[in-house]
């Protein structure tokens, strides 16, 4: 709000026809307007030549902007000083605004009281308001005096919890994970409160993207046969494998990541990174998988079944050999058909969703090898996996192996 002025506008007005009717005694303009400045007590004579240009600017006398463009120019910065503020309190609400159901008072209150310093508490009552969230200033000051309800000092406890268990697991869980999280770590809350924060909070789960094929058929090779039949289950570890590769595009260039993962279990078991496609990044794979299996004391035996898509890596002769040579059966789905190994679909669906999109941009191998050994390391020792009932991999295995000797010396490790 503009600042009054000293003097009272009849004053000014009196001071410019005092001007005008002494000026023919005077030899200048400007001594004339000395002179009435002295007869009215005004402080400075620029003041009044300052009251004579504007009246004669109104008058048309003089090229200038008028008291009435002034004023309309003055209403319009305010009004799109008032828009900017409105926009600004919007975009601060619009975890609110997305949602459904109309948020608690409490959560509206909450909103106020972090924003009032910078837009005030009557600019926000009266945006919400206008948008469907009615809260008259009123309210917010009963309700900031009120003392909190058990239910309100419950919900910001758990709204804590919330927020920790969701940003402790890449920001990735949705309302089921988090609520079989916290009850896991004792807890006990309802699925739909958990629901109800986590709207408040503006959280939620991530959301899977289209998969993107790198695999090339390789109509030069023999193909093993497809031993699996879209039957994505076992009995035991180190009974089925399932493999496949994705690409990171980074700053340096694309970056290739093969994956091995068991069914049973859905642990990560082998996985290795290069800036080449060629076969050797699924053989590193693979040979990471057969290390870490012998360094826990769970050594891969007679039967187990290594399935994969059609693409030249995986029917090249070195990785069949290798195969082979390790004891392990190799399978391959048909030509074109995603279903044929959708479980390993899925996984680099998790992996793309969770670790590469939300931290991009990439610089090159060296952040993608690191993003995705702290990703794999997360995903099997601590990640809920709803096909093994919200459990992580390796507390799978460890149960297993708790029943079935031999007990592994130790767990999944990235």
């Amino acid at each position: 709000m503009a600042r009054p002025s000293p003097y009272p506008s009849e004053l000014r007005e009196r001071a410019v026809r005092m001007v005008a009717e002494i000026r023919p005694n005077y030899p200048t303009e400007w001594a004339a307007m000395k002179a009435v400045a002295a007869k009215l007590g005004i402080g400075a004579a620029e003041t009044v030549r300052t009251w004579v240009r504007k009246a004669e600017v109104d008058a048309g006398q003089r090229p200038g902007v008028t008291s009435e463009e002034a004023a309309e120019i003055k209403r319009l910065r305010a009004e799109n000083a008032e828009l900017r503020r409105a926009n600004e309190i919007l975009k601060a609400a619009s975890g609110f605004l997305r949602g459904r159901a109309r948020p608690a008072v409490q959560a509206l209150v909450a909103f106020i009281d972090e924003f009032k310093q910078v837009f005030g508490v009557e600019p926000i009552c009266r945006v919400l308001s206008g948008h469907g969230l009615k809260i008259a200033t009123s309210t917010y000051y009963a309700a900031r005096n009120r003392a909190p309800s058990a239910r309100a000092m419950r919900d910001e406890e758990l709204k804590a919890h919330i927020s920790r268990v969701h940003a402790d697991n890449y920001g990735v869980y949705g309302v089921r994970k988090v609520w079989r999280q916290l009850h896991r770590e004792g807890i006990p809350v309802a699925r739909c409160t958990v629901a109800r924060l986590m709207r408040a909070l503006g959280l939620e789960g991530a959301r899977r993207g289209k998969k993107i094929r790198t695999t090339v058929r390789d109509d030069g090779h023999e193909r093993a046969a497809d031993l699996l039949g879209r039957d994505f289950t076992a009995s035991r570890p180190n009974e089925r494998w399932v493999a496949d590769f994705t690409y990171v595009a980074t700053r340096s260039g694309i970056v290739y990541v093969a994956f091995v993962v068991d069914v049973f279990s859905r642990a990560i078991v082998g996985w290795s990174a290069a800036t080449s496609k060629r076969a050797k990044l699924v053989l590193d794979a693979l040979d990471m998988a057969l290390w870490r299996r012998d360094r826990a004391g769970t050594p891969v035996g007679p039967g187990l079944v290594h399935h994969s898509d059609a693409g030249s890596q995986y029917t090249s002769f070195a990785f069949t050999a290798h195969l082979l040579e390790a004891g392990i059966d190799p399978s391959v789905g048909t030509v074109g058909d995603a279903l044929d190994n959708a479980l390993m679909e899925s996984q680099i669906g998790l992996y793309k969703t969770e670790l590469i999109k939300p931290r991009r941009p990439w610089h090159g191998l060296a952040d993608v090898e690191l993003g995705t050994a702290e990703w794999v390391d997360w995903f099997n020792n601590h990640r809920l996996h709803s096909a093994i009932g919200d459990i992580p991999p390796h507390e799978y295995e460890t149960n297993h192996y708790a029943q079935h000797q031999p007990q592994p010396a130790a767990g999944v490790n990235a």
